[in-house]
């Protein structure tokens, strides 16, 4: 992958994306996972894009069952560049999403993402996918998996 990005964006990544890194590498499409949210949190970190996190997520990695995975995902948190905050709009906006069939947490992360009008929110959650995509007219944020993501900005 290049060096620098061609395009500028504020991301929203998910668990999911910050916990693939430390997954088991053997299968191919979580090492391409893996790859492409190392190369964006790069990205992140030399200031060419903007990470917009949650106290939320910040919430759910701390409740991560495993210390040492726990241990291995909070520094990241170290880079964000702005925490979105939990607000009424935020709560009235998640509950909306669950009614969509969005898991609790799911929809507020995809609340803050809308609320803090990120460009893009990364999972690579099939099933996240596979339901954004489906009322994907009904949300205000672009769900994307990070590999397709990150191949569509290396494009323009």
């Amino acid at each position: 992958m290049a060096d620098e990005p061609l395009a500028d964006a504020n991301v929203y990544l998910d668990a999911c994306c910050l916990n693939r890194p430390f997954d088991d590498q053997l299968q191919l499409r979580v090492r391409l996972e893996s790859e492409s949210i190392l190369w964006l949190l790069n990205n992140v970190q030399l200031g060419h894009w903007s990470w917009t996190s949650s106290q939320v997520l910040e919430w759910k990695i701390s409740q991560t069952p495993s210390v040492p995975r726990r241990e291995r995902v909070l520094p990241l948190f170290g880079i964000v560049t702005t925490v979105g905050s939990t607000t009424d709009a935020m709560l009235d906006r998640a509950a909306q999403l669950q009614q969509l069939s969005f898991k609790a947490f799911d929809g507020l992360h995809l609340a803050c993402a809308e609320l803090s009008k990120c460009d893009v929110f990364l999972t690579t959650d099939d099933r996240l996918l596979r339901l954004s995509r489906r009322v994907a007219s009904q949300l205000f944020v672009r769900v994307e998996n990070p590999v397709d993501w990150v191949r569509e900005v290396q494009a323009t």
